[in-house]
């Protein structure tokens, strides 16, 4: 088994990293109750053997000081590939304690879906069916902000990079076969472009199921309370639902005061409302978004179910026929944003727009 190296010293992460490798297992464990942006407290890192060093996984302590500026040149160097199992959540925890995002990336859940293993799979089940090898569940709830962690926290976070190389031997040998290999490249600069990016959604009042129920002017109200909401968790680092939970939210844009004093009446008539931010509340609420007429509205049963049906039907052959498990193709979500704006979703382009348009595209036209 290979060894592991607990490393609190900026200077001996840097002395491994001397001789510069050609791939890197990567994974963190971070803290993400109670704050807004992720707390990094662990990376783990796998390193392969060759005649000038030994194989070793890295147990690298991002609460020493200087770790994280340690880090950056090595997560940001384009000649070491990073090798990661479903990312984006690491990749942001990344962004915000060492300012980079790592890159070029080889994502081996991404890795999976293409090569028609299966989608969404997680890292213990993946390695089984690859390697057989059966993994341990048992620290998943760890508060790995607590020094000195244990010796089963310490085995179970080496083991999340200890099959790493593994898997990207089997599933890059997979996708390469089936001609795929620039498929992954794509999703996996569109994950890095994204977390690089960390931008706010545009539109958050669509992943609330009850603002379908809210007309189009409260639906308006909802999204200036919500935009509003997800600026002050960030520059706040609270969750979003700290600073104004999505009960309220919709509550207030459904029947919205007349006046500052309105406000604060449904305010202290709210066990979690943020009545130290009523002002700055009520001026979101009563302030239009310039880009707010541009909204897409939230739909329910107004939708065309029986066209949705039959994009999800065009997609579902397709992916039969690539042998890609579903919802890798285009998943409902936006499925329904296609259909509903009549633009293709950033997360279509490329390779699924070229795939999907022949047969979509007809299905798009109204009657």
């Amino acid at each position: 088994m290979t060894p592991t190296a607990w490393i609190a010293d900026p200077a001996a992460l840097r002395a491994r990293f001397a001789a510069r490798p050609a791939r890197i297992g990567l994974d963190t464990e971070f803290i993400r109750e109670r704050t807004y942006w992720p707390q990094l407290a662990l990376v783990q890192i796998a390193l392969e053997g060759d005649a000038a060093q030994a194989a070793e996984i890295l147990l690298v302590d991002t609460l020493a000081p200087g770790m994280a500026e340690a880090l950056a040149p090595i997560l940001a160097d384009a000649a070491i590939l990073k090798i990661m199992h479903s990312a984006s959540e690491d990749l942001v925890a990344f962004k915000h304690a060492c300012g980079v995002v790592p890159q070029p990336l080889f994502d081996t859940q991404q890795a999976a879906a293409l090569a028609g293993i299966g989608a969404g799979l997680g890292y213990q089940k993946l390695v089984e069916q690859v390697t057989g090898v059966v993994l341990a569940k048992g620290e998943t709830r760890s508060d790995w902000l607590r020094r000195p962690l244990s010796p089963a926290q310490l085995e179970y976070a080496a083991d999340d990079v200890r099959h790493l190389f593994a898997l990207h031997d089997a599933l890059g040998e997979r996708l390469a076969q089936l001609g795929r290999t620039d498929w992954l490249r794509e999703d996996a600069e569109r994950t890095v472009r994204n977390a690089d990016e960390a931008a706010p959604e545009r539109w958050p009042h669509l992943s609330l199921r009850s603002a379908q129920f809210l007309d189009r002017e409260a639906q308006r109200r909802l999204l200036r309370l919500l935009r509003w909401r997800d600026a002050q968790a960030r520059d706040s680092d609270r969750p979003r639902t700290w600073i104004l939970d999505n009960e309220l939210a919709v509550a207030i844009a459904r029947n919205p005061p007349i006046d500052r004093a309105g406000l604060q009446r449904q305010l202290d008539a709210h066990p979690k409302a943020p009545r130290r931010l009523a002002d700055a509340l009520w001026q979101a609420l009563t302030t239009p978004l310039p880009d707010e007429a541009q909204a897409p509205e939230a739909a329910g049963e107004t939708r065309d179910k029986q066209r949705l049906r039959k994009l999800q039907d065009a997609v579902a052959a397709r992916s039969a026929e690539l042998g890609l498990p579903d919802g890798v193709l285009a998943s409902r979500r936006y499925l329904e944003s296609l259909l509903d704006r009549g633009e293709w979703p950033e997360a279509l382009s490329g390779w699924r727009r070229a795939l999907l348009e022949p047969a979509v595209t007809p299905l798009l036209a109204r009657e």
